[in-house]
């Protein structure tokens, strides 16, 4: 069930009246929370939708970080868990985390563990942050895990920054050209019609082309607005059915250059992951488990399926791996020497360091190549409207001479 927030009015055992907010699935829940709390509801409303989409918006990735961090600080210091969440609700200043925080500490002290408390908000949480807090309190090793999470998010946080960062050119450079075709389209190239219509004769069919494509902009340009939009709707329809979401990422993988980019990050996170997991003491059947959740990529995440099956039956991780096929070579033979030498851990996350640097190299050749193509092509795109506006001009006046 979806987890919403209620407003309440409760009366204690002094006859004070006492009101606040709690999230819960049901009414019931809230009165049960509240009774637990010494309390009898008198009046109870749900918030609107709306209110919690503005709080799950208001979240950011950096004040997960910076939460785990703080977290992470006070749990390797021996402090129990209750009184840390405490510690922090005070310590943060966004109102929205205080409240997240404070509902954290209120299922803690209820009974609940936290990864049953983060369990109950999947919109903030994923599902490998659950996974791997609730390795470490079900292993008793959760000040060793924190710090592994910590370490996870700031470095998808770090690449997902590296790579906001080198699109911003090429998207500025790819906007100013579109526009600048588009005005050239709009404004330009119609005066050059009216020229043609006073020189008379006959206009070449490639010029002719120009000023029907320019009418068509002036008329009915307006619905390139919803381009994005369909394409962003046929990406959401792509992921709506397990099925669908299979395909995708099966065109996904097998795409020229993205393809394995894509294999690679997820390779890479996947040994980040269980490498952190393994070096904690986490079992490898149950790293494999909590490993899954990290995946995006389905077809890796059946994949993934698939070879934790065959270690349970009594293969080795490396042999898996290897006869899975759908992971790079060089994981599978470096994790069979991992498994003899019994450094598994450390070669996964020597693995994992060497794969970001792969999609590092990548990302930046990549970059590197697509600046210069898109002025290639904004040159040709301005240089041929250009030439056949020039070559008609020049057409009609040889016809009237």
């Amino acid at each position: 069930m979806a987890i919403h927030q209620y407003n309440y009015k409760a009366c204690d055992f002094e006859n004070k009246i006492q009101e606040g907010q709690v999230n819960a699935e049901s009414e019931q829940e809230v009165i049960s929370i509240l009774q637990n709390r010494q309390l009898i509801p008198l009046k109870i409303e749900q918030q609107a939708e709306s209110d919690g989409l503005f709080i799950r918006q208001s979240i950011s990735n950096r004040d997960i970080i910076e939460f785990t961090n703080g977290l992470c600080t006070l749990v390797e210091a021996k402090i129990p868990l209750d009184r840390a969440l405490r510690l922090l609700e005070g310590i943060t200043e966004k109102q929205v985390m205080q409240k997240l925080i404070e509902d954290l500490h209120r299922d803690v002290k209820e009974g609940k563990s936290l990864a049953e408390a983060l369990q109950m908000r999947p919109d903030v949480f994923s599902r490998m942050y659950i996974n791997m807090v609730h390795a470490g309190e079900e292993g008793g090793i959760l000040d060793q895990l924190l710090p592994q999470l910590a370490d996870f998010l700031e470095a998808a946080d770090a690449a997902k920054g590296r790579i906001i960062s080198s699109l911003i050119y090429p998207i500025v450079l790819g906007s100013f050209g579109f526009l600048s075709v588009l005005f050239l389209m709009i404004f330009v190239v119609p005066s050059f019609a009216t020229m043609f219509e006073d020189m008379g004769g006959d206009i070449p069919s490639s010029a002719a082309f120009l000023f029907n494509l320019s009418n068509w902009l002036k008329s009915y340009g307006w619905t390139l607005i919803s381009v994005p939009i369909l394409f962003w709707y046929g990406w959401r329809q792509l992921d709506a059915t397990p099925e669908r979401r299979l395909h995708r990422d099966e065109m996904m993988l097998s795409l020229p250059i993205f393809g394995n980019l894509i294999l690679y990050k997820e390779s890479s996170r996947f040994c980040r992951t269980l490498g952190a997991l393994l070096a904690a003491g986490i079992p490898l059947l149950k790293g494999l488990q909590i490993a899954k959740g990290v995946m995006e990529n389905q077809v890796l995440v059946n994949s993934l399926a698939e070879i934790e099956q065959n270690v349970h039956g009594g293969s080795g991780l490396g042999k898996a791996l290897l006869s899975n096929g759908k992971f790079p070579v060089l994981l599978s033979q470096l994790v069979i020497i991992g498994e003899e030498s019994e450094r598994t851990a450390k070669i996964l996350n020597k693995l994992a360091d060497s794969f970001e640097s792969t999609v590092k190299k990548q990302m930046s050749r990549l970059m590197t190549f697509l600046e210069p193509l898109l002025i290639l092509i904004l040159g040709i795109v301005v240089g041929g409207i250009v030439i056949i506006m020039l070559s008609a001009i020049f057409s009609i006046n040889e016809v009237n001479y």
